[in-house]
């Protein structure tokens, strides 16, 4: 398994699925074009390149260019890392249909072929963003941020301190924090919401 050090982007579940079976990373999905409607999505890809390069790995075809060309116009190109699966012809097992281009997606990749694009990308564990960042779930249950019931208004307001969208989910949030904010950070943000 690669441990990459910069969280990557895909179109949607199933890519983030198929690259979590080679990679270790935050994976972050552009829900398809639902990322040209989503003001919350955009706010946190520009947060999260405030801080760390983005992998972004879209399909090879004419959506895929369309949500490269998207993020190239909301974040500062030099934050995004673009790679690209080859043009390969065929269909996805799941589904009944060809692509409209007739080519496989990053759901539709080969293991090896999605090491081989992410290779360059990987580090040592230790390397990773947020690696030593001691945030974890526990913390954000301790805090009142989930398990709950007002649990989703405190993450929207600790979200906001940070910069990120509202609506997150705990784990959403943890792994969003664990690189936009040290633990101090996080600590103090918190005290000064209670």
């Amino acid at each position: 398994m690669l441990e990459l050090k910069y969280p990557v982007i895909v179109e949607g579940k199933y890519d983030k699925i198929r690259v979590s079976l080679v990679a270790n990373a935050q994976i972050i999905t552009t829900d398809g074009f639902g990322v040209f409607k989503k003001n919350e999505k955009a706010a946190l890809f520009r947060t999260l390149a405030k801080k760390t390069p983005l992998i972004v790995l879209c399909d090879s075809d004419g959506a895929g260019t369309l949500i490269r060309s998207y993020l190239n116009s909301i974040i500062s190109p030099d934050r995004l890392i673009h790679l690209y699966i080859p043009e390969i012809f065929g269909k996805e097992k799941r589904k009944k249909e060809p692509s409209k281009a007739g080519t496989l997606g990053v759901e539709g990749m080969e293991r090896e072929c999605l090491e081989k694009i992410l290779a360059p990308y990987a580090t040592d564990v230790k390397e990773m963003p947020g690696y030593d960042n001691p945030l974890s779930k526990m913390d954000l249950y301790n805090d009142g941020l989930s398990g709950g019931p007002d649990a989703a208004q405190k993450r929207d307001a600790l979200a906001a301190i940070f910069g990120l969208p509202h609506g997150m989910s705990a784990n959403a949030l943890l792994a969003a924090l664990r690189l936009v904010a040290t633990y101090d950070e996080y600590k103090k943000a918190v005290r000064d919401n209670a």
